[in-house]
């Protein structure tokens, strides 16, 4: 049996934000404005290659002084969130082969610390911290399970990566979709913290602040959805507020 043929290699032109930090990015659209410096690199690539195979090989073989985010490289940590060509993706995802050239990568729409980094923590302070990060599992609700397990469980979806929030239109006193999605989950998970849970999410820069661009959803890399969750609050509340109180509804 003969052995496969080697993927082709190609170079394709990359041009990356560089910026020793401290601006502060705007919210969509997302063109890149005409001052952004954008450094122009070369690259050697295969159709299988990502965006953050390309900024690996960029700081290896080109220009050591670039920074970007990562770590799990497969989609799970949600550390290595860009814009590539106007798209919010996380690069450890986004193929190349997506993409026509000139391969344009930029920050999310948080303030830079520097090149492809955001500075992240006022997104992480805006989530809940007393919501659990684990789930009864849906995946195997019909497998056997051992005598000493009582039920399957599994982590949330989202990975916190921002995305969602980096391409909402709505201001920065919005909760966020990440965060109402979160409550969503807690109240799915605990009905009798009802009133609180809706309380929380009921005030100007809460449900009723989203816009329903459905951007969120849109670039979700984990399928959360948030603007369903929001959907499935705003419904909550006024079932609270105008009828008899039911089941948040499940997606």
């Amino acid at each position: 049996m003969s052995e496969p043929m080697s993927e082709q290699t190609t170079n394709r032109t990359f041009r990356v934000y560089r910026s020793a930090g401290g601006e502060a990015r705007k919210k969509p659209p997302f063109e890149s404005p005409p001052e952004m410096n954008l450094v122009e690199y070369s690259v050697p690539v295969t159709n299988c290659r990502t965006v953050l195979d390309a900024l690996e090989y960029i700081r290896s073989h080109i220009d050591e002084t670039i920074s970007y985010r990562h770590s799990c490289h497969h989609g799970s940590c949600g550390t290595c969130g860009v814009v590539v060509n106007g798209e919010s993706r996380l690069a450890c995802l986004a193929r190349t082969a997506e993409f026509a050239e000139p391969i344009t990568v930029t920050p999310m729409m948080f303030p830079v610390h520097r090149d492809l980094v955001s500075r992240m923590q006022a997104f992480h302070s805006s989530l809940p911290r007393d919501f659990g990060y684990l789930r009864p599992s849906e995946l195997n609700v019909d497998a056997p399970r051992p005598s000493e397990v009582s039920e399957f469980s599994r982590f949330e979806d989202c990975i916190e990566c921002g995305l969602c929030v980096s391409v909402c239109p709505v201001s920065s006193t919005f909760i966020g979709p990440a965060a109402l999605a979160m409550y969503n989950r807690e109240l799915e998970k605990s009905p009798r913290r009802r009133d609180e849970l809706l309380d929380a999410v009921s005030s100007s820069d809460g449900v009723a602040a989203c816009e329903r661009a459905l951007n969120c959803s849109r670039v979700c890399p984990t399928g959360v959805y948030p603007a369903r969750h929001i959907a499935e609050l705003k419904r909550a509340l006024e079932q609270r507020d105008t009828g008899p109180r039911g089941s948040p509804v499940r997606r």
